[in-house]
C-alpha cells in the first residue's frame, strides 16, 4: 500500500481499537441479531439484460460529503432530499462513505438513511477486522464493501463467509487480476473493480475493460469510480458490466434525479422506474 490508502487504513486502526472500547463486542453483536433482516443486495442488481447487451444500467447510488481527491462536494447537505432523488431516479441500491476522517461520514448517517429509504443500502468502509463486519449488521447495513488490496491472505475469504454468517451480503473491491482471482477463491458474488488507483487516487476506465472477460458467470459485475456520462454507461454495459457504482457524478449534479436517470438511459422526463 501507497500514498493515500495507507494514510487511510493508519488511521482506521486507531479507530477500530477506539469503537471497541466504547462498544464491545458482545453488544455489538446482540445489535446485529436484533437487526431487521438484510434486503437482497446481489440480488437488485442483477437485471434480466443479457451480459453484454444495451439497455436501463443498475446503478448503485453513492452519497459521501467529501473525497481525498475532490474535496468538499458542494452539495445541499440534505441527506434525504439526496436519497429521494435517488430513489425517484431509479436507483437499485445506495452507498453510503461512513469513513470520518477522510469521506466526513459518519456510522448515524447509515442509520439516518436505512430509515428513509427501502433500498438495500451499502456500508462502504475501510474494514480491517471482524468487528466491522458485525458492526456494519448491527448499524442495519444490506451490504458491506471489502477491499481485496487491504485484506491480505485468508482474511478476505474469511470476513466475506463471516458476512454470509451475519446475513449480510459484500462488494469485494480489486484493482486487477491476481485480487480477482482471490475474490473468486473467497466466494464472492458480488465483485466491484475500482478504475481509481487507491495509491494516487487517479482514475482509468480501462481497469475494468480489462478484467471483464475474467469474471465468472455466476458473478456480478460492477464497475467502480471514473463513471460520468451515459456514454461512459454503455461501453462499460456492452463489455459486460452487470451494474455501477457511481458517487461523483452525482453527488456534484444539480438535479441527481435526473443525472442517475440519464445514466440509465431513461428520457428526462419519465418517470422514475
Amino acid at each position: 500500500m501507497t500514498g493515500i490508502l495507507e494514510k487511510i487504513v493508519a488511521a482506521k486502526r486507531v479507530e477500530i481499537a477506539a469503537l471497541k472500547r466504547a462498544e464491545p463486542l458482545e453488544k455489538v453483536r446482540a445489535a446485529a441479531q436484533a437487526a431487521a433482516p438484510a434486503l437482497d443486495f446481489a440480488g437488485a442488481l442483477r437485471g434480466a439484460r443479457p451480459r453484454g447487451g444495451a439497455g436501463e444500467a443498475n446503478i448503485i447510488a453513492e452519497l459521501k460529503n467529501r473525497s481525498p481527491s475532490k474535496g468538499e462536494f458542494p452539495w445541499h447537505g440534505d441527506v434525504t432530499r439526496q436519497v429521494r432523488a435517488y430513489e425517484q431516479g431509479g436507483a437499485k441500491a445506495i452507498s453510503v462513505l461512513t469513513d470520518e476522517p477522510f469521506f466526513g461520514g459518519s456510522p448515524q448517517l447509515l442509520r439516518e438513511i436505512k430509515v428513509i429509504t427501502g433500498l438495500p443500502v451499502l456500508q462502504k468502509e475501510f474494514v480491517l477486522d471482524a468487528y466491522q463486519v458485525v458492526y456494519a449488521r448491527a448499524l442495519g447495513a444490506d451490504a458491506l464493501l471489502l477491499i481485496a488490496r487491504i485484506l491480505p491472505g485468508s482474511m478476505l475469504g474469511e470476513l466475506v463467509h463471516l458476512a454470509r454468517e451475519c446475513g449480510l451480503a459484500t462488494l469485494v473491491e480489486v484493482v486487477d487480476g491476481q485480487e480477482l482471482a482471490r475474490a473468486a477463491q473467497a466466494g464472492a458474488e458480488v465483485i466491484g473493480v475500482n478504475n481509481r488507483d487507491l495509491g494516487t487516487f487517479t482514475t482509468d476506465l480501462h481497469h475494468t475493460l480489462a478484467l471483464l472477460p475474467h469474471f465468472n458467470e455466476g458473478q456480478v459485475a460492477i464497475t467502480e469510480s471514473g463513471i460520468h456520462t451515459r456514454e461512459d454507461v454503455e461501453i462499460m454495459m456492452e463489455a459486460g458490466v452487470d451494474g455501477f457504482l457511481i458517487g461523483e457524478a452525482l453527488m456534484v449534479a444539480p438535479d441527481p434525479a435526473a443525472h442517475l436517470r440519464l445514466l440509465r438511459g431513461l428520457p428526462q422526463t419519465e418517470a422514475a422506474s
